[in-house]
């Protein structure tokens, strides 16, 4: 009999010491991580601006730290992506409005009991959802829409007794009304709008790519049409067209015309406002809605959001942190549209349409290779190709880039 007790009771001795040993480790592997979660976020923004955001989260979610990274513009999305898939980059980062389907492996979708497609389409403009929401599923969320919009300079407008245009024919009889040379030279002293080329024009693809979505009959994917060459015709008129010439490539940068209170139109969005009131406080301008075909309405976007990294390890509270963002810029947004110099970037917003044509997105990809495109097609219509026969030839590149880039249909907007 006692030889049966003694081994039980050491059996039942080495079971307690053996739980005392491991039990912590299992219960604090059931109760998961102690203190708070840090995720990290890169963003374009000064820290300076950011903190408040960060510091008035971290407040009303102290279970969550916040780790702001501010990026550099150039290369930026090759270095995201790259350290995304290498399990190193950050859990909330800077997207464009572009950029989905090159990211298309690389995202988190939204949690839907956090934000579904019902409370997104309610929220933000159709643009919105054209470029975030994929199969149902939304996987980034936007700052405050952004696109192109007409500035204008008011004292040239009142000297020549002009309106500001709502229809492209208004647009080329006030240009050229505006436009003053020299009566020597010929050289064109005020440009009455910057328009027709792809080197001296800030956002000229931007501008292109309005153009082509304003026009009827246009597939961007399949650009050689005489719908299309009736658009690349009427971009690069404004300086091969004596009839309606307003520009040429010997006139420095629009941006520093403008600024110089030497040009009458330029077309940019809602970041120039506060760089020409920097450069030039005296200058007197307004910004209206892009001019129009008769009887359509449609607008550019281009603007930011933010996704959180299929390679997360905390995606729900990432995008906890996405939503309280896009609630504050839901807030500026409405700012913005009380400003009477900046509505029109928020009045365009129900008929922004996008393609991969967005400048200033650094992106070395899908945008960057489509503009070197249609940059050798305007500049070889400026050195005398006709319009159609220089569209022919870049039908195979279009498709090739959006078959380097894309594994989803392009996004060509309806009509």
């Amino acid at each position: 009999m006692m030889k049966i007790i003694i081994p039980a009771v050491a059996v039942l001795v080495l079971l307690v010491i053996v739980t005392f040993i491991f039990a912590p480790r299992f219960l604090n592997r059931e109760s998961g991580p102690t203190g708070p979660v840090t995720i990290k976020y890169w963003g374009f923004d000064d820290d300076t601006l950011i903190k408040p955001l960060v510091d008035e989260f971290e407040k009303s979610h102290p279970d969550i730290k916040v780790d702001y990274n501010r990026q550099s513009g150039a290369n930026y999305r090759t270095r995201v992506q790259t350290q995304i898939r290498e399990s190193v980059g950050p859990d909330v980062f800077k997207i464009h409005n572009s950029w989905t389907e090159m990211f298309t492996d690389d995202l988190a979708p939204a949690p839907k009991d956090l934000y579904n497609q019902t409370q997104f389409q309610t929220s933000f403009f159709q643009v919105a959802a054209d470029s975030f929401i994929r199969n149902n599923t939304i996987y980034g969320i936007p700052d405050a829409i952004d696109g192109l919009a007409l500035y204008y300079n008011e004292e040239i407008l009142s000297a020549a007794g002009v309106p500001v245009p709502k229809t492209w024919q208004e647009f080329i009889d006030a240009a050229t009304k505006m436009t003053v040379k020299d009566p020597g030279s010929g050289a064109i002293v005020t440009a009455g709008g910057a328009m027709g080329t792809a080197s001296n024009i800030d956002h000229w693809s931007d501008i292109l790519g309005l153009l082509l979505l304003q026009q009827p009959g246009v597939n961007l994917e399949k650009p050689a049409s005489n719908e299309a060459a009736e658009v690349l015709t009427f971009y690069t008129g404004f300086v091969i067209d004596p009839g309606k010439k307003i520009w040429d490539t010997t006139l420095p940068n629009s941006t520093s015309l403008f600024a110089q209170g030497n040009l009458a139109f330029y077309f940019g969005p809602s970041i120039e406002a506060a760089r020409f009131k920097q450069a030039n406080p005296n200058l007197k301008f307004k910004i209206a809605p892009v001019p129009q075909l008769p009887g359509r309405q449609v607008g550019w976007g281009s603007f930011w959001g933010n996704s959180v990294s299929a390679k997360s390890k905390n995606p729900n509270q990432a995008w906890t942190f996405v939503k309280f963002l896009s609630v504050k810029e839901q807030e500026e947004q409405k700012l913005m549209a009380s400003d009477p110099l900046l509505s029109p970037f928020v009045t365009q917003g129900s008929y922004y349409k996008f393609w991969y044509l967005s400048g200033g997105t650094q992106d070395v990809g899908i945008n960057d290779e489509m503009i070197k495109i249609w940059e050798e097609v305007i500049n070889s219509v400026l050195a005398g190709t006709s319009s159609l026969p220089a569209l022919q030839n870049i039908e195979l590149k279009i498709k090739g880039v959006t078959d380097k880039y894309t594994t989803a249909p392009t996004p060509t907007p309806k009509k």
